[in-house]
């Protein structure tokens, strides 16, 4: 529209902000550059304001002092440089390197006398308006090679040094430039692949010290000194292992161009190679030396090296168990340091006769000196500043030293005092130290005690430590005795000095075994602490006893075998164990169903018992009317009598006495010997009564939600015609809420014989309602039916009949067959309501938003429309990037 590009226009939207928009500007480095004939010049140009998606052309020209641009290169144009240029840019001579979209370096390699001159960069405009400046001009100038570098002497000599010898390098550097120059110069130490920067001086007059070199250039070991007016020299007054290999003297010469610093050269030579000879170092021992217990050890390290100058050596004595000193567990004895002050503990001395022999002394010796002695030697060389640094290190080889002494001479026998016959018995050993030769003041004994299984003899066993003793009397348990012995079951003691006790206070099965103990014998060092100079262990004992089955035999009997329903039921159990210690015993009466009574198969029920303490307890008796009807107590210490008083025709069945034996376990605790069943006696009431059967019946088996449900049990009776005040029944509904009987089924409601009525809880809203219709029918109700109240419903009924004596007897449980509910749920009823407020809720709505419409369309949305005269104007042309 303002015949401006897409670009100019997208920047200017997006981009300017503040007026901070402006031109490009095209820019090369300002000042002169200064070039020596034979280096490389690289000019870079690049675009400051350039936003396109696209690389920036670019073209360079060049001008000799005095005459017109000359096309050089191009970046786009392959037609542009002058044939002048052509041949250079084919060789490679002159070319153009991109470094970005918007920059550009040019590159002239090996300059010549005829590059001087002004190099301008431009880049072609595309912007509809000019804005900035599309060129930029640099000058450079190109000097002379007047920068002469060389080694002292040629070829390059090879020093070989020894480590702390000084050593001296020169390098000549001079420069005949007729522009004021500086010269850097850098000494470069390579070993291989790597370099090191060891010492600098910049074009401004400023030593740097390379990286590992800082410390050794303040201390004035490594200096760089001018020798006349073009000669380096670089000084080094105690030569380093560190400081071998090759060095190079790098020089470079710079040029301040209006406050900037140029290199405009730089020139290497091979000034020489360092060869440091490590030193020679040796320290011998002898090899094996045995001495006496109390004696005096002296050992001499002797040094042999090459070095004949002010070094000093560092002798460090040390001592091992192991023939390697490298090992943890080296420790040092002694040390005689460069400035020959000793370090050393009081029995241990360290001596020299010469500057090449080293004495070590251990006074009375013992024991813990048997080992390897190892002589370490250091040899220090003076730096600058009174600074010391290590030019050799050698370690001698083992000096296994044996010290003889005379082992404590006794014997160990152990003895069972106490030996069990039987489990829970105790057990005593004896562990005794004899022949002991007089005058071993300074031994002292201690025992450790071992329990070994019993194996067969082709069995590979493992000891387990029971208990140990060290020298200072500490007791430590093992991790079987641990426990018990925190528990006072196992005892260890000392009665005598040489006496050990081991007592068992109650012997388990798991302690048969093989038991022996192992006294150690200590002997008192010089600090006054104890060291364990010999073990001896005594012959095993093996604690075994055999073990028989435990037998538990009870017999059940019937004192009075014929009794009729009403009367009292007795009987007694006589109990006889064998291979059982102190036994008690608990009984357990348990009734079963006779053998052909199908009401509840293979059910065993728990009815009262006494344990071993004599404490009674009623376990599943559940006749709340009987709770004192049944009585189990101890007539003497192996026989118990049982009664149920007022036996009942459900009393029939199976029963036995089902006895535990006890034995006693660390005193108040008691270990289950044996257990056994006694043979059954039965309860049979021959007796030709009236047999009851129940059914369900349900006029409404399909209802619909919401409806009533009524269910009816009915009870017939068969055979003997009863009163009906001589029967009363026990009535429960049960409902499984599913379409097979896969499920548990639930209790809905229950009536008892006295007219008691319970109901379950439930979680939805239906309720129940059980009544007595008839002697012989009972209703259950569901009022308000649900769709979880379908299923399977049943009623279970317990006749209850009076016998002639009076009593109530209870007869089988009896159960209905079940009978399938179906709940169906009234479509018409359950969508009416929602229809018609679904209906009346969307007419009022449609209503509404036609009258919101009808006024917003009538005052909110009114306005004039003026048609206005359409010009006729020419198109103007627009140009698109």
């Amino acid at each position: 529209r303002k015949g401006r590009t897409f670009w100019e226009y997208f920047r200017q939207r997006c981009f300017c902000r503040k007026a901070l928009c402006r031109g490009r500007v095209v820019r090369v480095p300002t000042g002169t550059l200064v070039r020596v004939v034979g280096t490389e010049l690289v000019i870079p140009c690049n675009v400051s304001d350039y936003d396109g998606p696209s690389e920036q052309n670019f073209d360079w020209s060049f001008s000799s002092l005095g005459s017109s641009f000359v096309e050089l290169a191009s970046t786009w144009e392959v037609g542009f440089p002058a044939q002048l240029y052509q041949e250079r840019l084919q060789r490679g001579e002159i070319l153009l390197r991109r470094t970005a979209n918007d920059a550009v370096e040019l590159h002239i390699k090996n300059v010549q006398p005829s590059d001087q001159g002004h190099y301008k960069c431009s880049t072609p405009s595309t912007d509809a308006t000019v804005q900035g400046n599309y060129e930029d001009t640099v000058q450079v100038k190109v000097l002379a090679d007047s920068l002469h570098v060389g080694p002292s002497a040629r070829p390059p000599p090879s020093l070989s040094l020894r480590e702390g010898e000084p050593f001296e390098l020169r390098c000549t550097a001079a420069s005949a430039s007729p522009l004021h120059t500086h010269l850097a110069l850098l000494w470069e130490l390579h070993r291989g692949p790597a370099r090191r920067n060891v010492l600098a001086l910049t074009h401004e007059g400023r030593f740097h010290p390379g990286l590992g070199y800082e410390q050794r250039y303040h201390s004035g070991d490594v200096r760089l000194d001018t020798v006349g007016s073009d000669a380096y020299r670089l000084s080094v007054s105690r030569a380093l292992s560190a400081d071998q290999g090759s060095y190079r003297c790098i020089v470079s010469e710079w040029i301040a161009e209006q406050g900037n610093w140029q290199e405009i050269q730089e020139k290497a030579v091979e000034v020489a190679t360092v060869v440091i000879q490590p030193t020679v170092l040796r320290a011998a021992v002898p090899k094996n030396v045995s001495v006496a217990e109390g004696k005096e050890l002296d050992l001499t390290c002797n040094i042999t090296t090459d070095r004949a100058d002010d070094v000093r050596p560092e002798v460090t004595w040390s001592f091992s168990r192991t023939p390697d000193s490298t090992l943890p567990g080296s420790r040092v004895l002694a040390r005689l340091d460069r400035d020959s002050l000793v370090h050393s503990s009081p029995h241990i001395a360290l001596s020299h006769v010469d500057a090449r022999s080293y004495h070590l002394l251990v006074r009375d010796v013992s024991k813990e000196n048997s080992g390897y002695y190892f002589c370490h030697v250091s040899l220090w060389a003076p730096g600058h500043n009174r600074s010391w640094h290590k030019v050799a290190e050698a370690v001698s080889s083992p000096a296994g030293v044996g010290v003889t002494w005379l082992e404590p001479d006794y014997q160990v026998y152990l003895n069972a005092s106490k030996v069990p016959g039987f489990a829970d018995d105790p057990t005593e050993l004896a562990c005794r130290v004899v022949d002991t030769k007089s005058g071993e003041a300074n031994v002292r004994f201690t025992v450790s005690w071992y329990y070994r299984m019993n194996r067969r003899s082709d069995d590979v066993v493992t000891s387990e430590l029971l208990a140990i003793m060290d020298g200072d009397w500490t007791l430590k348990y093992g991790e079987r005795s641990k426990q018990r012995a925190q528990d006072g079951d196992f005892i260890f003691s000392k009665e005598h000095t040489d006496t050990f006790n081991f007592r068992i206070q109650r012997t388990t099965e798991e302690d048969r075994g093989n038991y022996y103990c192992v006294v150690s014998a200590w002997t008192k060092q010089r600090n006054n602490s104890w060291v364990k100079s010999k073990d001896v262990f005594s012959k095993p004992i093996n604690i075994f006893w055999a073990l028989e089955d435990s037998v538990l035999v009870v017999k059940a009997r019937q004192p009075k075998p014929f009794f009729a329903a009403g009367n009292t039921f007795e009987m007694t159990c006589k109990v006889s164990s064998k291979n059982i210690k102190s036994p008690r015993y608990s009984v357990l009466i348990t009734a079963e169903k006779p053998v052909g009574d199908l009401s509840s198969p293979n059910e065993t029920k728990y009815i009262i018992s006494l344990d071993q303490d004599s404490v009674v307890k009623l376990e599943n008796w559940t006749d709340a009317s009987r709770v004192d009807g049944v009585v189990l107590e101890k007539v003497r210490e192996d026989e118990f009598r049982y009664r149920m008083y007022q036996t009942q025709v459900s009393d029939a069945g199976l029963y036995r006495c089902m006895v535990t034996a006890w034995s006693p376990v660390r005193g108040s605790l008691w270990r289950e010997a044996a257990t056994s069943l006694s043979n059954p006696i039965e309860i049979d009431f021959q007796t030709s009564g009236p047999i009851f059967n129940a059914s369900v019946h349900s006029d409404t088996p399909s209802v619909i939600r919401g409806d009533l449900i009524k269910l009816f049990c009915i009870i017939t009776v068969e055979g003997a015609a009863l009163d009906p005040d001589d029967m009363a029944f026990d009535v429960s509904w049960f409902a499984v809420h599913s379409f097979g009987l896969d499920k548990a089924p639930v209790l809905l409601s229950s009536l008892d014989r006295k007219g008691i009525v319970t109901t379950s809880r439930r979680d939805w809203k239906s309720d129940l309602s059980l009544e007595r219709v008839s002697v012989l029918e009972f209703l259950l109700q569901v009022h308000g039916s649900e769709d979880q109240d379908f299923g399977n419903y049943y009623c279970s009924v317990t006749p209850w009949v009076k016998s002639p004596t009076g009593s109530w007897q209870k007869e089988t449980e009896i159960h209905s067959k079940p009978v399938f509910i179906t709940v169906k749920m009234d479509v018409l009823n359950a969508f009416k309501y929602p229809l018609l407020i679904g209906v009346g809720l969307s007419t009022v709505i449609g209503l509404l938003s036609c009258l919101i419409g009808y006024c917003s369309s009538h005052w909110c949305c009114k306005k004039e429309v003026q048609e206005t005269r359409r010009e006729r104007r020419r198109l103007m042309s627009m140009e698109m990037d």
